[in-house]
């Protein structure tokens, strides 16, 4: 059970790292890049669409590396996992704190009720974007380190 915890733990952070390199690094450059202001409209679906479905990834990935670290106390590795865990839960605070108010402020915008400054909002929200892929790059790497 412990094992396939760990192990499953792993592949959700992953993936879920994943996902947030993707978006940093690949996807809203690409979409930046677009003619027209064309990718407006793209990362406004993506506010809406991954905003719905990355808190639940977020928290459960805490949970999960919660009762891991649980599971694991006194063992080699679980510190590791401990300071995973709080980079999870560092993340779910800037996150909160950070990125969730300009990200509903984008999810509601349209072509229409785009404010002046949209550019400088995103800006700020890729930077900080790229701080949080930051800690959950760290996080991913203690988690396969307490994998060991």
């Amino acid at each position: 059970m412990h094992n396939a915890l760990s192990v499953g733990t792993v592949v959700i952070v992953g993936v879920m790292v994943g996902v947030e390199f993707a978006v940093a690094f690949f996807v809203n450059p690409i979409l930046d890049r677009l003619p027209d202001d064309g990718g407006l409209a793209a990362r406004g679906d993506g506010a809406r669409v991954l905003g719905k479905v990355m808190p639940f990834w977020y928290i459960g990935s805490v949970v999960l590396c919660a009762v891991w670290a649980v599971l694991a106390w006194g063992e080699a590795g679980a510190a590791w996992v401990v300071t995973a865990t709080g980079l999870l839960v560092a993340s779910v605070l800037m996150s909160i704190a950070l990125l969730v108010p300009i990200n509903s402020r984008v999810a509601r915008w349209t072509r229409d009720s785009v404010p002046a400054d949209w550019r400088q909002q995103l800006n700020r929200w890729d930077r900080f974007h790229f701080v949080r892929v930051g800690v959950i790059v760290a996080a991913f790497a203690l988690l396969v380190v307490g994998l060991g």
